[in-house]
């Protein structure tokens, strides 16, 4: 079901209050060049936004695409990042800022 703008925006001083340094997954907002340990495995956030693509739209709807692409500071759809040292990650791994 699509979201409307107004349910976004309901949610945004949640989501701009998330912790940096510790969380879940769900919760992590991150800044570029973070090395982020997840499990036994280390990350490092990029500066490329993850934008909706057209799955994303199709599920959530056009308006609720826009205000995500909308906001690249709070990276609301997500990261980007590269590996820096692989290792394994299960669900419910603490991730914690190196």
């Amino acid at each position: 079901m699509p979201a409307t703008t107004d349910q976004l925006e309901a949610q945004i001083d949640h989501i701009a209050a998330a912790p940096s340094d510790v969380g879940t997954v769900e919760l992590v907002v991150a800044r570029p060049a973070d090395p982020l340990a997840i499990g036994t495995a280390i990350i490092e956030v990029t500066t490329k936004p993850h934008h909706g693509c057209a799955k994303f739209s199709d599920r959530y709807g056009i308006d609720a695409a826009r205000w995500i692409n909308s906001r690249n500071d709070l990276r609301l759809r997500g990261v980007c990042a590269i590996v820096v040292e692989s290792g394994t990650v299960a669900p419910g791994d603490t991730i914690t800022k190196r």
